[in-house]
């Protein structure tokens, strides 16, 4: 999806009301502005991004962190709406479901090539 993160460094610390943009190219190579904001921040159990502008109608994103015995588990709880009605249903169905399963499969494996794989 050409996703690369625009917004200058704020600091060692995620806050709320921080914002976040991004430029992504999810069609053709055709680069979309998005702009999230970090909404609310439970250190160390979960933090909450949504959208204030870009390619949908309505996000939000619940990363949610867990200690576990040898790790850390991560879940993602994701909401959002993509605009034009029925068309944006059909596309979902047939694109952006499958580009947002990338995207987390490519967070995971960077994860486990950052911090090794969980061993149980």
């Amino acid at each position: 999806m050409g996703f690369e993160m625009t917004s200058l460094h704020h600091g060692d610390k995620m806050y709320a009301g921080q914002i976040v943009t991004y430029v992504v190219k999810p069609i053709l190579g055709i680069p979309l502005n998005w702009c999230t904001e970090i909404t609310h921040v439970q250190e160390p159990d979960y933090f909450v991004d949504e959208q204030r502008f870009g390619p949908y109608t309505f996000w939000h994103h619940q990363h949610k962190l867990k200690a576990i015995e040898n790790g850390v588990l991560m879940e993602d709880i994701v909401h959002y709406k993509l605009p034009l009605g029925f068309i944006g249903g059909w596309v979902n169905s047939f694109m952006v479901i499958h580009q947002l399963e990338e995207i987390f499969e490519f967070r995971r494996m960077k994860l486990i090539e950052v911090f090794g794989e969980y061993k149980s």
